[in-house]
């Protein structure tokens, strides 16, 4: 006699050992708590001291919100409904979540990093295209910077497109890489 095998329980159990082990690594992977900030080093240096900045609502304004290369900004946001983009950003975000526009001006070609304190989402815009990333990744251990993308970039203005941010305010940081 043929016995009929059932796989719902057997795939239930699979999955349930999977999450938990999913689980250990993933707990194992975290970083430990920061006991102190840290200081970055290097292009990152400017981080600790951001000046204030208003971000644009439209290209029409935004020649006022303006980032330095080499220079960290304390970035206020408008709410996204209040933000016209010259390109639909890639996440947008929702009615909730707040945006901006900051003009950027590129005097020398290399490689540059856009640094932030979020998760927020950002495109890089020059000529009405946005610009595909060279490399992105997280910021050192315990110095606030949660998220880098790099970018090559030859002289010019660009327009930096921040969407889907939680928060009515973030720091930002631009700099040029060795």
């Amino acid at each position: 006699m043929r016995r009929k095998m059932l796989w719902g329980p057997v795939l239930g159990a699979l999955a349930v050992v999977i999450v938990a082990v999913g689980s250990t690594e993933a707990q194992e992977a975290a970083q430990p708590a920061c006991a102190a900030p840290v200081a970055p080093t290097g292009e990152l240096a400017p981080w600790t001291t951001p000046f204030p900045l208003q971000a644009a609502g439209s290209e029409e304004g935004i020649s006022s919100a303006s980032l330095p290369v080499g220079r960290a900004a304390r970035l206020t946001l408008l709410q996204t409904p209040e933000v016209r983009y010259p390109l639909r950003p890639e996440k947008p975000g929702g009615s909730v979540s707040h945006g901006g526009l900051v003009r950027i001006d590129v005097r020398e070609a290399g490689t540059y990093r856009v640094a932030l304190d979020s998760a927020a989402w950002i495109d890089l815009v020059r000529d009405q295209q946005a610009l595909r990333s060279t490399a992105h990744g997280h910021g050192p251990h315990c110095t606030g910077v949660r998220k880098m993308v790099d970018y090559s970039l030859t002289p010019g203005p660009y327009i930096l497109q921040i969407s889907a941010n939680g928060q009515p305010q973030m720091t930002v940081l631009l700099a040029r890489l060795p």
